[in-house]
């Protein structure tokens, strides 16, 4: 019960924040009907309680679960058991995340069907599970993260070429959306497993991160595959606002719950039945412990519908209401504003970034401090995000005018800064896009599309997630180069005082 409160709290704080920008928003620039804000309220509590209780579900039954899995996965050292373990977790674990979910209906929403919410979560999905099987191998098999992701970039450079203006936005987004909040811990502890088991501490340490990064090209890669095979043409977009005219409050929820629940059991089933297996043949818990996961994956399940339900039927519609409102007053430039102070307040919230500053003090012993490293954070997400609404705001700044130079300083940076920092940079992304940039401001930058003429919803509604992504991989590697400099100076120093 400690460990449900403390997560209520974590997410209370990152809801919060959002919550109050949209109350302050009704009060002054961007007033909403009484119904929208009591759906946006009741959203609010729904996605409070729900990822809360996700959250719980993921720690005592997803987690624990992905630890597990280092003994079947290396106990034969077998390549092909690694790469097939890596293709069935990367699939099952993905074709659950709530962000992708979230960003898949949005997709099929604005898409009018042309491009399906089922279809994306699989195409998704299989690229993470190809790349996860390839990352694993990397760990075993001691091949260079530097090398190994410059490579992927140069396939993904090589794939945006004859990719569809269309889907080069929501490809970056997919990949932000997947490395969510039920992917990471999972990957995370896989990764932690497996390179555990190697002898040198210094390598299995490095080892222990870098894996997210890693599966994060592999739905790049796959939905721009998708976009080369299908040659859709251009797609039309829109968003039909009309939708959330309806007056009533409560049926929204009623309509999207047994659906979402349905989505959800079928999306959990095919994990479920993995570890049933696997405790069969080969964990052998006992009857206590494996009570616990099951009851973890149960909790995680409700989690999982109470969370998107509020999104679906809450927060998605505000967020595009307000983000209209806005962009079609005569003060456009408030998007940019709302959209940096959108960047702060989240990530400032974020429980999980919390951790991450903490951690990276730790690992460099204080050289580079935890408060430093949070400001430096939220600043580059506030920009990011304020970036994406400059790329709405003036149509003819396109995402590539970001994205390309961003990640070629990105891969650059890699062979400068300590081999410890390029994966923590890499795995950070997902800790920036959290839920709260998946909903409500993915939703915020579709509706100010919508609303400013030259805009397409499809091309520059998304992107605000990939952007959001890039920012902390560039941050933190500055961080990382920061402490290189540092250490390099304190040993010098040493050296001659020792001389």
């Amino acid at each position: 019960m400690n460990i449900l409160v403390e997560k209520l709290r974590e997410v209370l704080y990152a809801v919060l924040p959002v919550t109050v920008i949209v109350l302050l928003l009704h009060f002054t620039i961007a007033p909403l009907e009484n119904y929208l804000l009591m759906r946006f309220a009741i959203g609010a509590v729904l996605i409070v309680i729900g990822l809360a209780v996700f959250l719980f579900g993921v720690d005592i039954g997803i987690t624990p679960i992905g630890v597990l899995m280092r003994g079947p996965i290396t106990e034969r050292n077998k390549a092909w058991i690694i790469a097939v373990a890596g293709l069935m977790l990367g699939f099952f674990i993905s074709i659950a995340e709530p962000n992708l979910r979230v960003v898949a209906d949005q997709v099929d929403f604005v898409t009018s069907g042309a491009i399906s919410k089922l279809s994306l979560v699989v195409v998704v999905s299989l690229g993470i599970a190809a790349m996860l099987a390839l990352g694993l191998l990397r760990i075993v098999y001691n091949v260079s993260l530097r090398g190994f992701l410059t490579v992927a970039y140069l396939i993904i450079l090589a794939l945006a070429i004859f990719t569809s203006p269309d889907f080069l936005p929501m490809s970056f987004d997919a990949v932000g959306a997947v490395t969510g909040v039920l992917v990471v811990p999972f990957i995370l502890a896989l990764a932690y497993g497996v390179a555990s088991v190697k002898k040198d501490s210094k390598s299995a340490e490095e080892d222990s991160f870098g894996l997210v990064g890693i599966v994060s090209t592999g739905a790049l890669m796959t939905v721009m595959m998708m976009s080369i095979l299908m040659r859709p043409g251009e797609i039309a977009a829109g968003l039909d606002l009309s939708e959330t005219h309806s007056a009533s409050i409560l049926a929204p929820y009623i309509h999207e719950l047994p659906i979402i629940a349905g989505e959800i059991s079928q999306a959990l089933f095919p994990l479920f039945a993995v570890f049933v297996i696997l405790q069969i043949r080969s964990f052998h818990l006992s009857r206590r412990a494996f009570m616990n996961i099951v009851k973890g994956l149960v909790y995680t399940f409700a989690g999982l519908v109470l969370f998107l339900t509020g999104v679906n039927a809450g927060f998605m519609d505000v967020g595009n209401v307000v983000g209209y409102s806005i962009a079609s007053s005569d003060k456009r430039w408030l998007i940019i504003a709302i959209g940096f102070v959108l960047g702060l307040a989240t990530v400032l919230a974020e429980p999980a970034v919390h951790v991450l500053t903490h951690q990276i003090e730790t690992v460099t012993s204080g050289s580079v401090k935890a408060k430093m490293v949070m400001v430096s954070f939220s600043l580059a997400v506030g920009v990011a995000i304020a970036l994406a609404m400059v790329k709405i705001v003036v149509p003819q700044v396109q995402l590539w005018h970001f994205l390309l130079p961003g990640y070629v300083i990105a891969i650059a940076a890699t062979y400068l800064v300590p081999p410890l920092f390029v994966g923590i940079a890499f795995d950070s992304g997902p800790v920036a896009s959290g839920p709260m940039t998946a909903t409500f401001i993915l939703a915020f930058a579709q509706g100010a599309a919508e609303a400013i003429e030259g805009a397409n919803v499809l091309i520059d509604g998304f992107g605000v997630i990939a952007l959001v992504t890039l920012a902390p991989l560039i941050a933190l590697q500055t961080l990382g180069y920061i402490f290189k400099v540092k250490s390099a100076k304190e040993g010098i120093e040493a050296h001659d005082d020792a001389s």
